[in-house]
């Protein structure tokens, strides 16, 4: 099943901690059985609103697969991490189109146009 895990980290955090932090929780989502197709670290931005009075974040985007529960203890982890402000893990649905293909339209509409040209073609000539 895939996900999707965005979280905030407090600005406040150094470098290297931020570093360790992003590796634990990317190394609780492949210990519990999951594969981390992409971790993209979007960096410091300004917040829409203050959360606990920190007006920016660090910002870092991972899209993985693992299985239903795995989503449930990644979360726990982040509720628990004091330099975490938010985070949010969404199950990413794949699409399949349940749409049958329309039939082919038949050739003999595509002559009808061609035909209108024609009449309106004839009518020009009898204004001069």
């Amino acid at each position: 099943m895939k996900n999707e895990m965005i979280y905030i980290i407090n600005p406040a955090v150094e470098e290297e901690a931020r570093k360790e932090l992003i590796a634990r929780f990317n190394t609780m989502i492949e210990a519990n059985g999951g594969t981390i197709e992409k971790t993209d670290e979007w960096g410091k931005r300004h917040l829409a609103y203050p959360i606990n009075d920190i007006p920016e974040g660090y910002y870092v985007l991972v899209n993985f697969s693992a299985d239903p529960q795995v989503p449930r203890e990644i979360e726990r982890n982040l509720g628990i991490s004091e330099d975490i402000l938010r985070y949010m893990v969404i199950r990413i649905e794949e699409k399949g189109s349940k749409v049958k293909p329309r039939a082919p339209r038949p050739v003999a509409a595509a002559t009808a146009p061609a035909a209108a040209e024609t009449q309106s073609g004839a009518d020009t000539g009898s204004s001069e």
